[in-house]
């Protein structure tokens, strides 16, 4: 499987459009939750202007009047393009999908499906927050498969989070057990390989744990990276998955996903609740079929731009802060940064924040090995992502 480039070329990286002073106009959590003075380089939000595609589809559905409940199977047709284009899988079967509200609420609602009340969902700290939030608040608890250090996925750790969530008193079959798998990773921007995915399928038939694989960064893979679906490998057959647009295309506020079924597990979506399908919004579905259709160019002109910002951010460390050596990640706008040698304790991004008036996500939230660390967002401009930089090193001296 390969990535395949796609789209217009000579389209301007969007991440040079828009200044500071056209950015902090914007009323969304990026901007609003912190004061004017401090730079936010936190949340995943990406200061660029949307693609020209979704502006249209967006503006010509208003202009129509066509705001009512979501319908149809145009995203799901939209996204089994796009993966056959993009990353040469066709294995998308548009009548094994479901219009979910938003990633993280697909996935509570296909934990749902799989296990019940006081079950284990394991997750590979350090990950991002909402997996462990979620997972508790539906009364069900978390099991930790910490990423090895080199921040992929351990093998051992895994089998042995599998092992301990399917062991107990009673029938095998009254133990079930999910896995959340986060690919790509984040916080790290890990991209988990074909022979890891397939030995994670492996490991779960072995145990007869449910794979429900978070894939919302998928479109923000580097060019030239391949990207491998969970439901692409084998044994992979009674997975479930998630994808979206709305990272890809800076699309958050327009809510709509697409939950995916494996064909073992096709049953399992038929459970799905009608309800469910009613809480996307149909102009987000528009937005999110707009982008995966016609907003490829603008796409690669992002990854061109978020590549760039990787490498400068690198540079700016090895001037400003060398005792911060960045990983080079292959996928989200994020930068996962250890702090340890600077001496801060296991919160640096709050000494950033008082110090240097810059915001970044705190590592802590993310779990086990999070200690230490900061995420950082790239998906800014070269000027602002230099500001940070600066603000960062004088919050030291």
């Amino acid at each position: 499987m390969t990535s395949i480039p796609h789209g217009t070329p000579g389209e301007g990286d969007p991440l040079r459009a828009l200044g500071l002073e056209q950015l902090r106009r914007r009323t969304s959590m990026k901007w609003r939750t912190y004061p004017e003075d401090v730079l936010p380089l936190w949340v995943a939000e990406m200061d660029v202007p949307l693609a020209g595609p979704v502006v249209r589809a967006v503006t010509d559905a208003l202009a129509l009047g066509d705001t009512g409940y979501p319908a149809g199977t145009a995203y799901a047709e939209a996204l089994a393009a796009f993966a056959a284009a993009r990353w040469n899988w066709d294995g998308i079967a548009v009548e094994r999908t479901a219009i979910v509200p938003d990633v993280m609420l697909g996935v509570v609602e296909m934990i749902k499906l799989v296990t019940g009340p006081g079950d284990p969902v394991i997750v590979n700290p350090p990950v991002y927050p909402p997996f462990f939030q979620f997972v508790t608040h539906m009364d069900r608890r978390v099991v930790e498969a910490p990423l090895g250090a080199d921040r992929r996925l351990d093998p051992a750790a895994l089998e042995e989070a599998f092992r301990q969530a399917t062991a107990g008193a009673g029938p095998a079959a009254s133990r079930r057990a999910a896995y959340l798998l986060c690919s790509p990773h984040n916080p790290t921007g890990t991209v988990h390989t074909a022979a890891e995915l397939t030995a994670v399928a492996a490991l779960a038939e072995r145990y007869g744990v449910r794979v429900v694989a978070d894939e919302i960064h998928a479109p923000l893979v580097t060019l030239g990276v391949p990207f491998v679906p969970y439901l692409s490998v084998p044994g992979a057959e009674s997975g479930l998955s998630l994808m979206s647009a709305s990272k890809g295309w800076n699309l958050a506020g327009l809510k709509a996903a697409v939950a995916l079924a494996g064909p073992k597990a096709a049953a399992d979506l038929d459970r799905l609740p009608e309800e469910v399908g009613h809480g996307p919004s149909h102009i987000g579905v528009i937005a999110h079929t707009a982008a995966l259709r016609e907003g490829t160019g603008w796409l690669d002109a992002l990854l061109a731009g978020l590549q760039a910002n990787r490498t400068l951010l690198a540079a700016l460390l090895t001037e400003h802060l060398p005792a911060i050596r960045p990983q080079p990640a292959e996928a989200t706008c994020l930068a996962w940064l250890d702090c340890r040698a600077l001496g801060l304790g296991d919160d640096p991004a709050q000494v950033f924040l008082d110090r240097g008036r810059v915001a970044l996500s705190s590592g802590l939230p993310f779990g086990t090995g999070g200690a230490g660390h900061v995420r950082l967002n790239l998906a800014t401009s070269p000027e602002i992502l230099t500001e940070g930089v600066r603000r960062m090193a004088a919050a030291l001296t």
